[in-house]
Parts: structure tokens; sequence; C-alpha cells
């Protein structure tokens, strides 16, 4: 059996390649895209295309083809006909009706549903491209997940600035603790000064009625307790500073492993093939381990289809759910 000199690994299936994008290294007398020189230089770095790259550009042009043309018939009036047009309008009725709108609610969501939209497609196209064969899930590279946390990050937080002012927004993240209640305050009077921004009425304290007269223990213990709450507050609020960060961090590791997890599993099972025809075995052999790999592959791929939909589902609602949480403090 012939075999191609370069020895091939499950890692070359999901790593993303510099200079040309290699098809067949030397099968068939090898075959490679050629990406082009580099770009620009920032300082000694170059900046290249690559093949992430190049599929990501695909990605964009497929989405464009296929939603542009469907959203002016509908913008026309038009109804949906044939399968794929109520395939791809239903993709994004979900976007809207069951992620969109339960996590950001029926006044935000319209505004963030063409983002959220984006989002959804694109994760949704890059995760299936590794399917066929010859191309590449760029979902598989930290890098590319990474960058799309990073945008989902200023989601988070920057519309939630526009809504509310950059000082409020943050004043909503410092939580209100009131360990031991004020000793001067009048029964019935709220602390908070938030009973009317939730909606709660409640009965206005006489204001003829006078002052308490706390005493010194009384007021020692609160004066003690205040400084413990503000302390408290301020590790809670840091907390919630970073724990953005965290949400956004996640958000791309758990898409990165499951992308690329399985694209790994599946180049491993392929490459039993590999393995055991450069190893000298018998055709009939050989034949087995092809017909068992190819047949796991095909099973698993039925597999990566269910997650690539999954975790396109799941980094959106994710990140609607975050923006929602910070558009409305309050709930």
């Amino acid at each position: 059996m012939l075999f191609a000199a370069h020895e091939p690994t499950a890692m070359d299936h999901v790593q993303d390649e510099v200079g040309q994008w290699t098809i067949f290294h030397d099968l068939f007398g090898g075959l490679s895209i050629p990406l082009g020189p580099p770009l620009f230089y920032i300082g000694d770095h170059p900046v290249q295309l690559t093949k992430f790259m190049l599929l990501e550009l695909l990605v964009a042009v497929l989405i464009i083809a296929i939603f542009v043309p469907l959203c002016r018939k509908a913008a026309v009036g038009g109804l949906p006909k044939g399968p794929w047009w109520n395939l791809f309008e239903s993709l994004l009725t979900f976007v809207r009706n069951d992620i969109a709108r339960p996590a950001l609610g029926e006044h935000e969501a319209d505004r963030f549903v063409p983002y959220l939209w984006t989002v959804f497609l694109f994760i949704l196209f890059l995760n299936l491209l590794g399917l066929f064969p010859f191309m590449a899930s760029p979902t598989a590279s930290i890098w590319v997940t990474g960058a799309m946390a990073v945008v989902s990050f200023i989601m988070m937080h920057v519309p939630a600035m526009v809504k509310m002012g950059p000082i409020h927004y943050f004043v909503a993240l410092w939580p209100h603790i009131e360990i031991v209640p004020n000793p001067w305050r009048r029964p019935g009077e709220n602390g908070h000064g938030h009973g009317h921004e939730h909606g709660h009425h409640e009965p206005e304290p006489p204001h003829n009625e006078p002052l308490p007269q706390p005493s010194t223990g009384q007021i020692v213990t609160w004066v003690l307790a205040t400084i413990f709450g503000i302390g408290l507050s301020a590790m809670i609020f840091v907390i919630e500073l970073v724990g953005t960060g965290i949400k956004s961090f996640v958000l791309a590791v758990r898409l990165f492993a499951n992308l690329f997890g399985g694209h790994m599993v599946l180049a491993t099972l392929l490459f039993f093939i590999y393995a055991v025809g450069n190893a000298g075995a018998t055709y009939l052999m050989w034949g087995g381990v092809t017909l068992t790999s190819v047949l796991g592959v095909v099973a698993l791929s039925l597999l990566e289809l269910f997650v690539g939909f999954l975790q396109a589902y799941i980094f959106t609602f994710l990140t609607a759910l975050f923006m929602g949480m910070s558009l409305n403090p309050e709930h």
C-alpha cells in the first residue's frame, strides 16, 4: 500500500495553518492552497491570512448569500415557501422568541436580536464546517472563541452603561448590606431608598415623630457593623466585576473544548486506518479497521452535528442572559 511520506497526526485536522492550506501532504502529489505573504507587520510579528480566517470569511459570505435574499422577500410581505426558507427562518424565529425575549425582556429584545442572530448563525456555520471533508471548524481554536467571548464581554457592559450611564451602572453593581439598622431611623422608614424604584409602596412614616435616641452601645455596634458591611459590599462588588470576566472566559473555553475534543476524536478514528496500513497489516485487517473507523466516524458525526447546534445555542443563550442581567439589574 502507498501512503503519504508525511507523518499525519490528528492534530493536523484541528489546528490552524499559516502560509498555505494543505489539503493533501504527499498523497496524489500533494495539494495545498497558498494563503499569500504577510499582510503587514506589528513590530517584528507578521500578520498573515490563515486557514481559519479564510473559513470565517467563507462563513460570512454564506450567511449573507442565504439570509439577505430571504430578508428582502420577508420585507415585502412574502410568506415562507419550501423547506429551505422555512428552515432558515425558523432558526431566526427560535433565537428571537426562545433566547432573546426570555433573557432580555420584550422591550430590550428587539434592539439586540440582530446581534444575537449574527452570533448564533456565525458559530453554527463555523461548527458545521468541520463535518465537511477537507474543511475544519475555526471554533476548535481558543483564539477564535476567545475573540467572540471578548465581543460578548463588551456586549454585557457597554449597552447597560449607555442605558443607565457609567456611574449609575457601577453603582447598581454595589450591593446594599445593612447588618444593623440605623439607630436614628424612625420606625417604618426605608433605609435603602429604592422602594419606589422596585414598585413597593410603603406607608410614609409620620415626620413629626421624634428621632430615636440610641445608647452608646447601639451607636458603637452600628458603626462597627456598617464598616464591616462596607467591606463586605466591596468584596462582593469586586467579585461581580471579576465574575463578568470569568463568565466570558468560560464561554470561550466551553465552545473551544467541545469542538476541539469532538474533532480530535473523529480525526483519531480516521488515523487508525493510516496507522494500521503503515504497520504492514494484511489487506483483510486493514479493510476491517477501515470499515470500523468509517462507521464510527459516521456515528460520531451525527453526534457532532447535534453538538454544533447545541454549542451555538448555549453561547448565544448565555450571552443574552448575561446581557439581560446587566441591562435589568433590578431583576
